[in-house]
């Protein structure tokens, strides 16, 4: 936390991650990163992923945008570390062409970790890790002085809040929520429902784990296609589950595309 004052007007106070919390999530995933020597890169996405996206949202109310882009480096050089471990006979051009490229289509990042023989959906996008500077910022509402969450005549402020920070995710996922009122089109439910806001880094890597990927699957969101609608948007998300069933339906009987239901293809 530091106060910045420019000649005689009053001075703004930053809050940044503290020293202590940069220490222990640099341990941490070094700690995970030596752990994992060996596995192949799936197995260093699904593990390190919940990590990366629980610290980031937990800490994206502050001033974090220069310590994201360092963890980033910092991930970088653990990836790239351990690929030099588990190939250590190949060469670093090698290396580069075999675990990094642009695997998040929505980035002009070709340096993304990524596992290039598994692939999380039918176009064949890749498996990636996330990197903690896509989590964008979104700055602390102050609470009023009287409010209390353990009040139940204040309920609707605090759910008010709740509805306006939106979830830790990228602006086109964000939209695409927004557009379908943060609601399935396959079966109507919500994709999101925290209920109550994490209050810790472990606690986002949980909402991560169990909230976001029961209800999800392994990569959060899954986009379903769909034809002959006129908005000119051919996305939309759906519970992986509600995805899955769709499909089983449709080997089971396939009907045109015509008869899907929503408008989904």
């Amino acid at each position: 936390m530091r106060r910045y004052q420019r000649g005689d007007r009053p001075g703004k106070l930053l809050i940044t991650p503290s020293q202590d919390a940069v220490r222990r999530i640099r341990k941490r995933l070094a700690e995970e990163v030596r752990a994992l020597r060996g596995s192949n890169a799936m197995a260093v996405v699904a593990k390190l992923n919940p990590i990366i996206r629980g610290w980031a949202a937990y800490y994206r109310g502050v001033v974090s945008s220069a310590l994201f882009s360092r963890l980033d480096h910092y991930m970088w050089q653990l990836t790239y570390r351990w690929a030099c471990r588990n190939h250590p006979k190949k060469s670093k051009k090698w290396i580069a062409r075999r675990y990094f490229g642009r695997f998040n289509r929505f980035r002009n990042d070709w340096w993304v970790f990524g596992a290039r023989d598994h692939s999380v959906n039918d176009r064949g996008d890749v498996a990636f890790l996330t990197k903690f500077s896509w989590t964008t910022i979104v700055r602390h509402q102050l609470v009023a002085g009287w409010a209390s969450p353990d009040d139940p005549d204040l309920a609707d402020y605090w759910a008010a809040r709740r509805r306006k920070v939106p979830p830790p995710l990228d602006g086109y996922n964000l939209r695409l929520l927004a557009e379908q009122d943060g609601r399935c089109p396959l079966c109507g439910d919500h994709l999101l429902t925290p209920h109550q806001p994490p209050q810790s880094p472990r606690d986002w890597e949980r909402w991560w784990l169990n909230v976001v990927k029961r209800a999800i699957a392994a990569d959060y969101l899954t986009h379903h296609g769909r034809d002959g609608r006129s908005d000119g948007n051919r996305t939309r998300l759906v519970h992986a589950s509600c995805n899955r069933g769709l499909t089983a339906r449709q080997r089971r009987s396939p009907v045109p595309s015509t008869a899907m239901p929503s408008g989904l293809a």
